[in-house]
């Protein structure tokens, strides 16, 4: 499938290593009971990790690569009984770019490798961007 011309092309900077396989049985948040996870980041990108330090919080953005890209209504937490909702309504995965929002906590850096938890996100899920959580006083 060919890009339209106004397409972007992101280029992951790591994967996500988890216990967590099926997105089915992932939780829909970090909060409601997901594991830590490592992030493992290319070694060409490995620089970027310099400052951050156990303890901190960081917004991993992930690239849901299993999502439906096609949908734009879905019932919230996949519950029958709730109605349609706008994509842009909702957290679901499911959307034209599924770019996943992740408020972690660092738990351990080890090399290109950085353990955060709790995210819901599956194993080898393409991780994008890492960024530091400001507060309103910085």
């Amino acid at each position: 499938m060919s890009q339209p011309p106004d397409a972007y092309v992101l280029t992951p900077i790591g994967h996500v290593r988890s216990t967590l396989g099926d997105p089915a049985r992932a939780p829909h948040q970090g909060h409601e009971g997901a594991p830590d996870a490592w992030i493992e980041i290319d070694p060409r990108y490995a620089e970027g990790l310099n400052g951050l330090s156990v303890g901190d919080e960081v917004i991993v953005l992930a690239w849901f690569h299993r999502a439906d890209r096609t949908k734009l209504a879905v019932r919230p937490r996949g519950e029958s009984d709730r109605p349609l909702t706008g994509v842009f309504a909702t957290r679901s995965p499911h959307r034209p770019n599924p770019i996943g929002l992740h408020r972690v906590t660092v738990r351990e850096l080890a090399g290109h490798r950085l353990r955060v938890g709790p995210i819901e996100a599956i194993d080898g899920t393409p991780v994008v961007d890492i960024k530091i959580v400001i507060g309103t006083d910085e």
